[in-house]
């Protein structure tokens, strides 16, 4: 069931969805969360599309923020709420509302928003597309438990990456991080499997690709070794592979759905890491609700160690700096011990 309001309020809007569910037949509320979806009119299909495959498996109202302020100041001193109401079959297993926001209303989102939250439900807000340097205190930001973002997205996926290090607040995550979770498991696994030192790692993927960069900070902040970025031609991660003392641990995957893992004294197996869509993407962040601590410390990791998220090429600097700095400890050592033991020999021989 689709109902469309013209220049209307969140009260209305609410007074709507009560009378569709009646109408269709389902009086009770039995979604689990609100998902507000800010984004603009030419993206927001695709975006919705991912949220409503999402909400089959976590089923929750679906709040999408379409800012509309005009060109023209007539147009921006007009504020109106356009609103579509999807009950039922159009919309997946919860409800959706398409918020139209024109003119000066644009600027106040949260006033609007805030009023057709699922009452003692966990909120989730996702930016698909371009999202503030702060997500967490964006006033929309600041309704939710987890705040989701999407580096690939920008026009400079690296730089975003670093600015989402500076900004972290428990509950941010980035689609760029969900995109590693297969590879992250079958990684460990790998090491897991044998009790190997890795002396040095080299992740391959993809120039500007902030999943790759990504990759190599959780590796380097895991393993504490020197990680290497090096480019290919994609598509997405191509390979990691980590230095151990009884050979190379390797998962290759060249063509962006089968990986080969090579584990030193093991034979060589199959693995299937396709690329994932965004709707599988966006379901696996509303499973959990909770601050993502591996994220925080790998996205972290480049702003507290490189200064940036730099992958290859900073880490390379952070690496070098480190091994300047104990040479130069060990050197400072060095005459000072010298010297004790010179001083040593002069005692016993004068005592002789």
């Amino acid at each position: 069931m689709n109902i469309d309001l013209t220049d209307t309020t969140s009260s209305q809007i609410n007074t709507t969805l009560v009378q569709a569910r009646r109408s269709i037949g389902s009086p009770a509320v039995g979604m689990v969360l609100t998902l507000v979806i800010v984004t603009d009119e030419g993206n927001h299909y695709d975006a919705l599309k991912a949220a409503s495959e999402a909400s089959k498996q976590h089923p929750s109202r679906i709040l999408v923020v379409i800012r509309r302020p005009g060109r023209s100041p007539r147009d921006r001193a007009m504020a109106r709420l356009d609103a579509e109401v999807r009950v039922g079959s159009d919309s997946g297993t919860g409800e959706t509302v398409l918020l139209r926001m024109h003119g000066e209303l644009a600027s106040h989102a949260y006033s609007v928003v805030l009023p057709l939250l699922l009452p003692d439900a966990p909120v989730v807000v996702w930016w698909p597309d371009d999202a503030p340097e702060h997500p967490s205190e964006d006033k929309l930001g600041t309704l939710a438990q987890r705040r989701i973002t999407d580096a690939s997205a920008t026009e400079d996926p690296i730089g975003t990456l670093r600015l989402r290090g500076r900004t972290y607040a428990p509950g941010d995550t980035d689609l760029s991080w969900t995109r590693l979770t297969p590879w992250r498991s079958v990684l460990a696994a790998g090491l897991d499997q044998q009790s190997l030192k890795v002396r040095s790692a080299t992740v391959e993927g993809e120039s500007h690709n902030p999943s790759v960069e990504l990759l190599a900070l959780w590796l380097a902040e895991r393993l504490r070794v020197h990680v290497e970025r090096k480019v290919t031609e994609g598509p997405g991660i191509t390979a990691v592979r980590m230095q151990t003392a009884d050979g190379e641990i390797c998962l290759d995957r060249a063509d962006g759905a089968l990986a080969e893992l090579a584990v030193p004294g093991q034979p060589d197996r199959h693995v299937a890491l396709h690329r994932r869509g965004t709707a599988e993407l966006i379901a696996e962040e509303l499973r959990r609700l909770d601050p993502d601590e591996a994220y925080e410390s790998a996205v972290q990791y480049g702003t507290k160690e490189h200064g940036g998220a730099g992958g290859g090429s900073q880490g390379a600097k952070g690496t070098r700096a480190r091994a300047r700095s104990q040479s130069e400890e060990e050197s400072a050592k060095q005459p000072a011990a010298a010297k004790k033991t010179a001083r040593s020999a002069t005692k016993k021989a004068a005592k002789k």
